[in-house]
């Protein structure tokens, strides 16, 4: 296997729980380097208590969880992200009263080879703009950017997103795709959980669909055509 397909994460067997709550049953999941695969499934399908899991941020996990090589079972979530995870959240986490820049220097460096704040700016204009701008001041799109942008900073190669298009405008949706494209092309490997199926298909390379906390087809993009009422079914589009 040559070093483009070195795989990054590798998931066998894994069960999540929320207290009693059994959520995840026995998920089977790998991302190869510069892959840019998707979680599809309607809300409370386990999408997004799967990069939870991950990150080590629910109740209680078992099965097996290897990230870069590593075994992550034991590990608390700041370990995990010093392996070069990184992991956006639903909520965003974007400090109101900091500026901008302020926002962005905060999160500690998990790796050298991060992206620097020029290259950031250059690839997110808008924050250049807002650089000097509080959080609260910011658009919804300008707080997603802020939020990936962090990211990036800290060196994370494997990015965890958990809905990042949702309610926002177009404009800034195709940019973030722009964005989504320019980071596998940099090497960098993305794990997505997205309803906006029409965002997600033409970035992607594979598709997982998930339904009670089970991952019940995993589509590769070159097989979406002939797939597309089996997904619809699932989705329930």
């Amino acid at each position: 296997m040559n070093a483009s397909h070195r795989e990054k994460i590798r998931i066998n067997n894994l069960h999540a729980f929320y207290g009693e709550s059994h959520i995840l049953h026995g998920i089977d999941l790998t991302l190869m380097q510069g892959e840019l695969v998707t979680l599809l499934g309607r809300n409370g399908s386990g999408r997004s208590t799967t990069l939870k899991a991950i990150m080590n941020m629910v109740g209680k996990r078992s099965g097996q969880i290897v990230v870069n090589g590593s075994d992550t079972m034991p590990m608390q979530a700041h370990r995990i992200a010093h392996l070069g995870v990184g992991f956006c959240p639903e909520e965003r986490g974007i400090f109101s009263s900091l500026s901008v820049e302020e926002n962005l220097m905060l999160p500690p460096t998990v790796r050298s080879d991060g992206m620097s704040v020029e290259e950031i700016y250059q690839m997110f204009p808008n924050l250049l703009e807002r650089r000097n701008s509080q959080g609260t001041r910011l658009s919804g799109g300008e707080q997603q950017m802020l939020a990936l942008a962090r990211i990036l900073r800290s060196g994370a190669n494997i990015l965890l997103l958990d809905e990042i298009t949702e309610g926002l405008a177009p404009v800034i949706v195709q940019k973030l795709a722009e964005v989504l494209v320019q980071l596998k092309q940099r090497g960098l490997t993305i794990l997505l959980v997205e309803q906006n199926f029409r965002f997600a298909a033409p970035i992607a390379d594979r598709h997982y669909v998930m339904e009670h906390g089970h991952i019940v087809e995993e589509i590769a993009a070159s097989e979406l055509q002939q797939k597309t009422e089996l997904l619809n079914s699932y989705l329930g589009v």
